[in-house]
């Protein structure tokens, strides 16, 4: 069975600011030494399976020619732009209708372009597995994540150690951000792997769950999907896309469905939520810090200083996050990293929107 790849490109990357913008989010940008921005990389880590031409970019069509400066091998009729963000489980359904008419019923991949992976081929062999269920039958099947420590920022999936599909495992049910204490339980019950919002399955099997449990967005889906290399294709997608909910495809559809499989993925994942990624991403120095740019320390210890052409100096500080762009300066406690939202919401209120 053919396979294709579907990947998520449309999110503002907002706990990355001020490098990640509108103009410019995080899924565009380059965190490692190599150069290469996420996106790069999430195609081309999938390029050993799956052929340029199966590989399909949903974004927000002000990003249309971000994505063809840095993948100019991915068609353009292969770019899938959103009019307006309806969270995931609208983009999954697009997605699966436009490959549905274009290749039948293939297998689907469904990746987010902003994550990192340490091993590209284990990564891979993970993926064939996944392939592998979601061909056998009607399942829908997604990659968790073994969890190393109790983390309260990501979704976990439970699932049944003794009820197996290859290599997958049956999945009881999904659970949003815990608590710490529930974290650890999780943890420690060895029956939990952490929510990666990668997915594999095939597109017969992913549009009929739509017509079970979503049926209004699939009657929407199927005009798109009947419009899909025809002149009324833009015009259709502008005036179904928005009458979609808001809805992620855990709520709308993995939540409420069946037949669901997990495989634990052990390839080095990194979702890269905010700037303490880069300690997991780059070596620190000796002192515990991370530079980038013209930058001097004296006494300053594990802290993240990332900069450009401007000289910045660090003198007796501890823990912080310090990034500089040309028109704004993060500085931030290391324990605050999670609330640099609160800065793009004062923005929003302030109506300063040259720096969103």
């Amino acid at each position: 069975m053919k396979k294709t790849a579907l990947i998520m490109a449309g999110g503002h990357g907002e706990r990355f600011w001020p490098r990640s913008r509108r103009d410019l989010p995080k899924q565009f940008l380059s965190l490692t030494d190599d150069g290469k921005t996420l996106i790069q990389l999430t195609v081309e880590r999938i390029r050993p399976m799956v052929e340029d031409g199966d590989i399909y970019i949903s974004t927000n069509r002000d990003y249309i020619d971000l994505v063809r400066r840095q993948l100019p091998d991915i068609p353009l009729e292969n770019i899938l732009t959103e009019p307006v963000g309806r969270n995931t489980a609208p983009c999954i359904g697009m997605g699966a209708a436009f490959i549905s008419r274009r290749s039948g019923d293939a297998l689907m991949m469904v990746l987010p372009s902003d994550h990192l992976i340490k091993y590209d081929q284990m990564f891979v062999s993970t993926l064939q597995d996944a392939c592998d269920i979601a061909e056998k039958g009607d399942n829908l099947v997604t990659i968790g994540i073994a969890p190393d420590f109790p983390e309260t920022g990501y979704g976990y999936i439970r699932f049944d150690p003794s009820v197996t599909e290859l290599r997958g495992y049956k999945v009881l049910n999904f659970t949003e951000k815990p608590s710490l204490e529930i974290a650890k339980e999780y943890v420690s019950s060895n029956e939990y792997l952490w929510n990666s919002g990668m997915f594999v399955w095939r597109t017969d099997t992913i549009l009929g769950r739509f017509e079970r449990i979503m049926p209004d967005v699939h009657e929407g889906l199927m005009i798109i999907r009947d419009a899909v290399g025809t002149s009324a294709e833009k015009d259709i997608i502008e005036k179904q896309f928005p009458a979609f909910p808001s809805i992620s495809i855990d709520y709308g559809i993995m939540e409420k469905s069946d037949n669901i499989y997990t495989i634990p993925g052990t390839f080095g994942w990194d979702d890269v939520g905010s700037w303490l990624a880069m300690e997991r991403i780059r070596k620190t120095n000796e002192f515990g810090n991370i530079t980038e740019g013209n930058v001097i320390t004296v006494n300053t210890r594990d802290s993240i200083i990332i900069g450009d052409k401007k000289l910045i100096a660090c003198v007796g500080v501890k823990d912080l996050v310090i990034v500089d762009t040309e028109d704004a300066t993060l500085i931030c406690n290391r324990d605050a990293t999670n609330e640099i939202k609160k800065v793009i919401e004062n923005l929003k209120v302030c109506n300063r929107d040259e720096y969103l």
